[in-house]
């Protein structure tokens, strides 16, 4: 049984289909109970709704497992916590294979989520078990593109003028599903997964613009008002962690390029990866297909 954590998350959205769909016995875990009913329809029939950041939750969750797909949640303050017990508990449970999604370049000090992913990494390997990490550069995300598509505007929360490398997330559950059920192949590995392209915001404005065939300004926002566009409108006094690791990166990637390459997950795929043209295309066709079907 593989196990998936953040299952209704954005990488779980991609892998969960792709495992069921090859025949693998799937738990899903999840934090709320929206996210079970969705699952349970997508024809999930082992679905936890647990708390990750408690500790009683752990044994139930690797409980019977062959291998885990740990997804850890970025703005989350128990995040290390979290990673490391789960790890602790497949130890225990006598778990086959661990595979961890952490992120491109966890080595960057200046970058809360980056040192936290990084920690885990460290007690994986030390561990003892079979593992796998895959280190994903940012997301294309079908939400950073809502602005694009309501305003015409692509916004970022840091310098306009560096460049950054992304990667499909249909792309990194390729890779994960195959990680996933091939465990002697990649026992031991650390894979950088990075489309083509290194991209300011005004080269991702340039290739908006081309594909929606309309004009896509780009704009700079503080991260206090990139916050409340993924949590709205919280107590500032709970979302301070989010704060720190959104402020880290605006200031990291304002003074750094945060960039990588193509060459390994072009070799895990067999294929060239997704740009982020064909990401664009994708997405807005998506877009107009919901449209149509209302």
């Amino acid at each position: 049984m593989i196990v998936v954590t953040a299952a209704n998350g954005n990488q779980g959205r991609h892998l969960i289909p792709r495992l069921l769909d090859a025949g693998h016995e799937v738990r899903a875990v999840v934090a709320s109970a929206e996210s079970v009913r969705a699952l349970l329809e997508a024809g999930v029939q082992d679905v936890l709704a647990e708390d990750l950041g408690d500790e009683r939750s752990w044994p139930r969750i690797v409980d019977g497992a062959s291998a885990i797909y740990h997804v850890g949640p970025t703005l989350h303050p128990r995040e290390r916590a979290m990673g490391v017990g789960l790890i602790d508990a497949a130890v225990r449970a006598g778990v086959e294979h661990f595979v961890f999604s952490s992120v491109l370049h966890s080595i960057i000090t200046g970058l809360v989520q980056h040192v936290i992913k990084r920690d885990i990494e460290e007690h994986l390997v030390t561990s003892g078990l079979e593992f796998t990490i895959l280190q994903p550069a940012n997301y294309m995300l079908p939400l950073k593109l809502v602005p694009v598509f309501e305003r015409d505007v692509f916004e970022l929360s840091w310098s306009l003028e560096r460049t950054q490398s992304l990667v499909d997330l249909g792309d990194v559950a390729e890779v994960a599903e195959a990680v996933l059920v091939d465990p002697v192949a990649h026992a031991g590995a650390t894979y950088e997964l990075v489309a083509p392209g290194r991209y300011t915001a005004f080269e991702l404005g340039g290739i908006l613009s081309e594909a929606l065939g309309r004009l896509i300004t780009v704009h700079e926002i503080d991260p206090d008002s990139y916050l409340r566009a993924w949590v709205g409108d919280a107590d500032p006094a709970t979302v301070s962690h989010e704060l720190s690791v959104l402020r880290g990166i605006t200031s990291t990637y304002s003074a750094h390029d945060f960039i990588g390459n193509p060459n390994v997950l072009t070799w895990l795929l067999g294929r060239p990866p997704t740009t982020f043209r064909q990401f664009v295309d994708r997405t807005a066709a998506a877009l107009e297909s919901e449209r149509g079907a209302r």
